[in-house]
């Protein structure tokens, strides 16, 4: 005999248990039994004001938000505050009621932006690694380094050529001081920062004042920059459609512990 589904119930007024929602097992409240967030409120205290301003959002919700972020793979911030009005796991873990207004996305983007500072987030994260070492899950025997890229959520048609100062390069210097010893080992002239041997001096032809315009305009150069992000950088890589986008690069151990992560923006060419 067909069984036809049950009557849909919508708008109905029910009493529930928000504890009883979200499972035992749930990987949200492994991570609440194991991490004390109240050292968060150390942390960033110096950051707000105790006798002026309208009450801010707590700031472990913040944290937890973008931690939730991370965990389960949403692209933005806009979309994780979507999910965390929807999801009564996302809503325990936070510790709002199931009809308590949850953070909006600007107001989390504008802390990270304009309260958080880059020391705050390095000293959050230097805390919870210090955390997981102390409970002996650290292991630095073998650190595993890998890169990607993260699109960025900007229009590629909307951009501009700017020229801006090139940044000093220290992993290519210390590239050349390896090349210049081991040439020098071998009896070898070192090289310079240009690649002629030093001391070898400018061509004869070339006048003083050209050759200083010539490392006037190597000092500086043209990248695409976006006018909706103009933090990416334009991304071309092989058969990969050019994008905006961000340059990720994140070290972990043998046990996948996370050891660092740096996003940098800027003009990301791989052929």
């Amino acid at each position: 005999m067909l069984s036809k589904g049950h009557e849909i119930q919508r708008g109905q007024v029910e009493i529930v248990d928000t504890e009883t929602l979200t499972p035992q097992e749930h990987l949200l409240r492994k991570i609440d039994a194991a991490i004390d967030f109240n050292k968060i409120y150390e942390i960033v205290e110096p950051l707000y004001c105790e006798d002026n301003g309208r009450p801010s959002i707590d700031p472990v919700v913040l944290f937890k938000m973008v931690l939730i972020q991370h965990l389960y793979g949403l692209p933005s911030l806009r979309r994780t505050a979507s999910e965390v009005g929807l999801n009564v796991a996302y809503r325990w873990f936070l510790g709002y009621s199931l009809t308590e207004e949850t953070p909006h996305f600007s107001t989390v983007s504008y802390n990270f932006r304009n309260r958080f500072t880059t020391e705050t987030i390095d000293e959050i994260f230097s805390w919870i690694l210090e955390e997981i070492a102390n409970a002996g899950y650290l292991s630095t025997n073998a650190v595993f380094i890998d890169g990607t890229h993260i699109k960025a959520n900007a229009n590629v048609k909307k951009k501009i050529q700017e020229e801006v100062p090139i940044a000093a390069k220290r992993y290519a210097k210390e590239l050349m001081e390896e090349v210049n010893a081991d040439r020098e080992m071998h009896g070898k002239k070192p090289f310079d920062d240009e690649n002629r041997p030093k001391n070898s001096g400018p061509s004869k032809n070339t006048s003083k004042k050209k050759l200083k315009n010539l490392k006037k305009e190597a000092k500086r150069r043209k990248v695409t920059k976006s006018v909706s992000d103009p933090e990416s950088g334009m991304f071309v890589k092989g058969e990969h459609k050019r994008q905006f986008a961000y340059e990720a690069h994140t070290a972990c151990d043998s046990y996948g512990y996370i050891l660092d992560t740096v996003v940098t923006p800027g003009n990301i060419h791989v052929d």
